[in-house]
């Protein structure tokens, strides 16, 4: 596994400057959230952003996802809307043209995935009709993604349609009934959202999502408030945690989430990887009290 750090955590850095700070504390992977300064998707200098931004990436031998969580990219009033359950459906094909910007963003750098959730049904629309608004949009992001070789990292989030690992089963049900690529749709697990939620133990939900498992959030958090904490600060037993997803075999990126941090930004971003670089040591193989056949490929 490669540990990362969400651009949404340092303020005042672009993309570039983003992964030399990153890389110099010794991260090998980097989630850039975009965002009105980091790889606008409506930016016309965006084709040069993305060659200097890849090129950095290749020099500092970086991976990276592409977050769309951005909070007032779309509408600067409204935080993360329109969204794909938007009752309105011009700001639904908002999201959608947005989604496919973010698609084609992480094709030009070789992402590892483009992570999106659901929104919130702010119109008290019932499930179905909810579901349906969804379905619908994801059928075009997910056609487009197909296109575009690149996977699609779905996150389940607390207060959303789509809030729990159940709730993600039942979208998986729904794309299928619909015969649409389901094989694309794969997961983004932030494991501080199962320990809001309730849905324990985490260790058990990574082995059994274990093969849809295309990125991983990280971060601490108390229960039943969504709230994302520096690690200590919350009540997660983050070792167990690190130690299922070497015991899976998990290759791919686990990346520090904490846009609250982002006024210290830097100094978060080195203890937190203060914190987890130890685990991920433990995690490898031979080493003491370890108990994996995976390798951490981040030392």
């Amino acid at each position: 596994m490669r540990l990362g750090y969400n651009t949404n955590g340092l303020a005042a850095c672009d993309a570039v400057d983003a992964i030399e700070l990153l890389s110099a504390i010794g991260y090998r992977s980097i989630a850039i959230t975009l965002d009105h300064g980091v790889l606008n998707p409506f930016d016309a200098s965006l084709g040069d952003q993305l060659a200097r931004t890849a090129a950095a990436l290749q020099a500092r031998d970086l991976r990276c996802v592409v977050e769309t969580g951005a909070r007032f990219l779309l509408d600067p009033q409204v935080k993360h809307e329109p969204t794909l359950v938007s009752p309105d459906p011009d700001g639904r094909a908002r999201r959608v043209d947005f989604l496919r910007r973010a698609i084609d963003v992480a094709a030009a750098l070789e992402a590892d995935c483009v992570s999106l959730w659901s929104g919130i049904v702010r119109d008290g629309a019932g499930d179905r009709a909810a579901m349906d608004r969804l379905v619908g949009g994801l059928a075009e992001v997910i056609d487009h993604a197909g296109r575009q070789d690149v996977v699609i990292g779905f996150e389940p989030e607390p207060g959303m349609l789509i809030d729990t690992m159940q709730r993600y089963g039942d979208l998986l049900e729904e794309v299928e009934s619909r015969s649409i690529d389901a094989a694309r749709l794969r997961l983004t697990l932030d494991v501080g959202h199962l320990h809001c939620l309730g849905e324990l133990p985490i260790a058990a939900k990574i082995h059994q999502w274990a093969d849809r498992l295309a990125n991983v959030h990280i971060e601490d958090m108390r229960s039943g408030i969504h709230e994302h904490l520096m690690f200590g600060d919350g009540e997660m037993d983050i070792p167990p945690l690190i130690a299922a997803l070497a015991q899976i075999g998990y290759a791919g990126q686990v990346n520090v989430e904490l846009s609250r941090h982002a006024h210290v930004g830097l100094a978060a971003a080195q203890q937190a990887f203060d914190f987890l670089r130890p685990l991920c040591d433990a995690a490898e193989p031979g080493a003491p009290h370890s108990h994996t056949d995976s390798e951490c490929p981040n030392t």
